[in-house]
């Protein structure tokens, strides 16, 4: 995968709060361009031999390639599952002038140059 495919994150978190933190923490690290957090859903899983009945806040977080180590690395650090979902989507197509947003926002320097 090119450092600069664009990716679509998928990650739930427990609740409102712990989802908006950590939404706004990958946005303010540039880890993320953004980051949309979702209405609370039902999940249901197996869970260490059980059947798991669970409220959960999606996150939708768009980043590139490049940066998907250290966003990886900032979800799990912050997030309170032992084994937190994340399941990342390369983004096939999208609108030119979009994609380049994501990847100018993830960049390390606000300028958009690495």
């Amino acid at each position: 995968m090119e450092t600069g495919q664009t990716l679509l994150i998928l990650t739930n978190l427990p609740d409102q709060a712990s989802a908006h933190a950590l939404a706004s923490a990958l946005v303010s690290e540039r880890l993320a361009a953004c980051v949309n957090v979702l209405a609370p859903c039902r999940s249901v899983y197996r869970w260490q031999g059980a059947i798991e009945n669970a409220e959960e806040c999606p996150l939708l977080i768009k980043t590139t390639a490049a940066r998907y180590a250290a966003l990886e690395a900032a979800i799990r650090a912050a997030h309170p599952y032992e084994l937190p979902e994340i399941i990342a989507v390369p983004v096939a197509h999208g609108l030119p002038e979009y994609l380049m947003w994501v990847a100018a926002e993830t960049s390390p320097t606000p300028d958009g140059n690495p």
